[in-house]
């Protein structure tokens, strides 16, 4: 990888690490389903409009959506919902080094080498002392679902490069069509038709630039240069920069706990 990519790449995993202090804040207004729901609707329209859909089988367009929306994105809010703190589903959220190495060997031939190995090996042991650690801002529900959706992640990735397109934002916009609709199903079979009517009188400021914040930079911006990389690089190369998430992570938690004392005083 050159040094123009790594340090792309290095920022958008700063952008990310963000990006789940803002998913905490949303969730602490509306339902986890919904706000999901609401950040593909604001990321795909009406973008759509003006964006040819790309030259794939649709199958690869609706596997992208229900993989990436409800899949990744959808059971790691359902996640910190359920009381994971933002820092540290950006941690569990990276056994998807681990799961990656072995979609990448099985599916693409990808070489696992020793430092892929080592990587990985960091990841589980990392995972196994926060199983052993007692209190910590994990729960077991939100450990499982966080699990499920670095599992996602990878299975992603992997869609991306079957799908083998070169036009990767249209790819991307057009995927995420098929994310709205299931996740707002699944909210409302979770838990009932008020997630919906409850919407409005919800929708506060925080909702708002929670959801704009994911959709716009995180999502649109954020996912068009990591799918182009994976384009470029092999799955198992590109992977190990996820590991730079947790570390923003826990900043950005950091720094939104700080935020919202002095705010308080």
């Amino acid at each position: 990888m050159n040094r123009q990519d790594f340090a792309i790449l290095f920022a958008l995993m700063a952008l990310w690490g963000i990006n789940f202090s803002v998913i905490k804040l949303g969730v602490h207004n509306i339902d986890p389903l919904v706000l999901t729901s609401l950040r593909f609707t604001f990321a795909v329209f009406p973008l759509i409009f003006f964006i040819k859909k790309p030259d794939v089988d649709w199958r690869y367009l609706i596997a992208y959506g229900l993989s990436f929306g409800v899949g990744v994105w959808g059971m790691t809010t359902l996640s910190i919902g359920a009381g994971v703190s933002s820092g540290m589903a950006s941690l569990l959220l990276d056994m998807s080094v681990v799961s990656g190495l072995l979609v990448g060997w099985l599916f693409l031939n990808e070489t696992i080498t020793a430092n892929k190995l080592l990587g990985a090996g960091l990841a589980l042991l990392g995972l196994a002392l926060i199983m052993l650690t007692e209190g910590g801002a994990v729960t077991g529900k939100g450990l499982v679902l966080v699990l499920i959706a670095s599992m996602f992640w990878s299975v992603n990735g992997l869609i991306v490069k079957r799908a083998n397109t070169q036009s990767i934002f249209a790819f991307n916009v057009w995927g995420m069509l098929f994310a709205p609709l299931p996740l707002l199903l699944l909210a409302i079979m979770f838990n009932g038709a008020e997630v919906i009517t409850n919407v409005p009188a919800q929708f506060n400021q925080n909702v708002l630039f929670s959801v704009l914040f994911q959709a716009l930079p995180t999502t649109l911006f954020g996912y068009w240069l990591w799918n182009k990389m994976i384009m470029k690089y092999t799955l198992s190369a590109v992977a190990p920069m996820t590991l730079l998430v947790p570390v923003f992570g826990i900043l950005g938690g950091i720094g939104f706990m700080m935020k919202t004392y002095l705010f308080t005083k």
